[in-house]
C-alpha cells in the first residue's frame, strides 16, 4: 500500500479534488445525494465567499500516491468566538473512504492546526454557520437523503467517537404526512390571532413579489436565531449573498411572512424537495441541469421546511401557528403529500411539539461532537 500523505489544498487541482472527492467515495451508492456544485465552488472560493473575512481556515487532503482518499476543513470562526467568549475551533466537510487511518491522519492534522491558532476545543462537523451542513448522521440511514442535511456514511460517526469525541448536541429530522384535518388547538389560535387585527400575513405569487422582502426576512433571522447553537449573524453583504444563493430555488407559494407595525416580525420558508432532480444531474446545474432540477421540483410531493423565525418580542402570540397553517394549506392545494422538518435541535421542545402535533415522527438524527484540545 502506498504511503499516506496529508497536504493543504492550495492549487486549482487540489481544490477540485477537495470538491469532488465525496462523489468518488460514494460512487457505488445510487441513493447518495450530490451537492450542488455551483454552491460548492462559491462556498470554497475565498474571494467570493464573505465568510472568509471573519474566519481563518485550512483545507487538508489525504493522498495515497496521486489518489485523493480524504479531506477535511478546519475553521476558526473569529466572529462567533468573540460573540460567545470561547476559543472553539471547528472541523467540517470531512470525507474519506472506510479507512480509519485516513480519518485519524486528517483529524490529527486539523487538531494540530487549531492548537496553533490558540483554540482550546474542537467542535464539528460544523461549517461557517448553521446554514452549512452540520453534524454526522447517526440514525435513519435507510431513508432517502435530502439536500438540507449531511450525507455521510455510518462509519464517519464511529471513527469520530473512537477518536475521543463526545456528543455536543443532537439535531432531529421529523417526517410525516400532510394532515387532512388541522388540530383543534390550531383553529383556536388562528381565530384569536385573526381577531386581533394587529398582524397581517403576506403570501407571494412570484419571486418578483418576494424579492423586496428578502432583506427584512434575513434581519428577522438574525434576531430570532441568536440563541441557536452555531448561528452567526449575517451582515448586509452576506444577506444579499444568501438571498442570491437561494432565491432561484425558492417556490414563493411556500414563503409566508407576518407584518406588524409596518415591518416583518416573522417568516417561514419551505421548498419542494429537489433531491430527485439533483441526483439526476449529479449536482451539475449547468448548462441544462437547472431545468431538470426545476422540473423535478414541480413534480415533488415532499415539502422541506428550510427556515422559520419569530422576533423575540412577538413569540408566544401564535404567529408560528399562523404561518404553519398557511404553509400546510398551500402544500395541500398544490398536491404535497409529505412534510420534512429539516433539522430541529433536540432541546427545542416548542418546535418539536408542533411537528408532533401534526403527526410527524423523528426519522433521522444528526450529531455534532466536541473534544478538548
Amino acid at each position: 500500500m502506498e504511503q499516506l500523505t496529508i497536504r493543504e489544498a492550495v492549487t486549482r487541482r487540489e481544490l477540485k479534488d477537495f470538491i469532488f472527492l465525496p462523489e468518488q467515495v460514494h460512487a457505488r451508492e445510487p441513493e447518495w445525494l450530490h451537492p450542488i456544485y455551483a454552491d460548492e465552488k462559491l462556498l470554497f472560493d475565498k474571494k467570493r465567499n464573505k465568510s472568509y473575512r471573519y474566519a481563518d481556515t485550512i483545507m487538508l487532503l489525504a493522498y495515497r500516491g496521486k489518489r485523493c482518499v480524504g479531506r477535511v476543513m478546519g475553521i476558526v470562526n473569529r466572529r462567533y468566538n468573540e460573540i460567545h467568549g470561547v476559543d472553539d475551533g471547528r472541523f467540517c466537510f470531512m470525507e474519506c473512504y472506510n479507512e480509519r487511518i485516513v480519518y485519524t491522519a486528517l483529524m490529527n492534522a486539523v487538531e494540530a492546526w487549531l492548537r496553533e491558532q490558540g483554540m482550546k476545543r474542537i467542535i464539528g462537523p460544523l461549517g461557517f454557520s448553521d446554514k452549512d451542513p452540520q453534524g454526522f448522521q447517526v440514525e435513519g440511514f435507510k431513508l432517502p437523503q435530502v439536500m438540507t442535511s449531511a450525507t455521510n456514511s455510518p462509519y464517519m460517526a464511529l471513527f469520530t467517537e473512537k477518536g475521543g469525541f463526545r456528543k455536543k448536541v443532537d439535531l432531529v429530522n421529523y417526517v410525516g404526512k400532510f394532515p387532512d384535518v388541522f388540530p383543534e388547538v390550531y383553529e383556536r389560535v388562528l381565530e384569536r390571532v385573526n381577531g386581533q387585527g394587529e398582524y397581517k400575513i403576506v403570501e407571494f405569487g412570484s419571486i418578483r413579489e418576494l424579492r423586496p422582502h428578502i432583506t427584512g426576512i434575513l434581519e428577522v433571522m438574525n434576531q430570532s436565531f441568536s440563541e441557536i447553537y452555531g448561528f452567526v449573524p449575517l451582515n448586509d453583504g452576506e444577506k444579499m449573498e444568501f438571498a442570491n444563493r437561494y432565491l432561484p430555488v425558492l417556490d414563493p407559494k411556500f414563503v409566508k411572512i407576518v407584518m406588524a407595525g409596518g415591518r416583518i416580525v416573522a417568516f417561514a420558508i419551505g421548498i419542494p424537495d429537489l433531491s430527485e432532480g439533483i441526483r439526476a444531474v449529479r449536482g451539475r446545474l449547468f448548462p441544462l441541469g437547472f431545468l431538470k432540477v426545476m422540473r423535478a421540483s414541480k413534480r415533488s410531493k415532499k415539502l422541506l421546511m428550510m427556515l422559520g423565525g419569530v422576533c423575540p418580542e412577538y413569540r408566544g402570540k401564535g404567529l408560528d401557528v399562523l404561518m404553519g397553517v398557511k404553509i400546510l394549506k398551500s402544500g395541500i392545494e398544490h398536491g404535497m403529500e409529505q412534510l420534512d422538518s429539516h433539522l430541529v435541535l433536540e432541546d427545542n421542545a416548542r418546535m418539536r411539539s408542533e411537528y408532533e402535533r401534526v403527526g410527524c415522527e423523528v426519522v433521522k438524527r444528526f450529531r455534532i461532537y466536541e473534544k478538548d484540545l
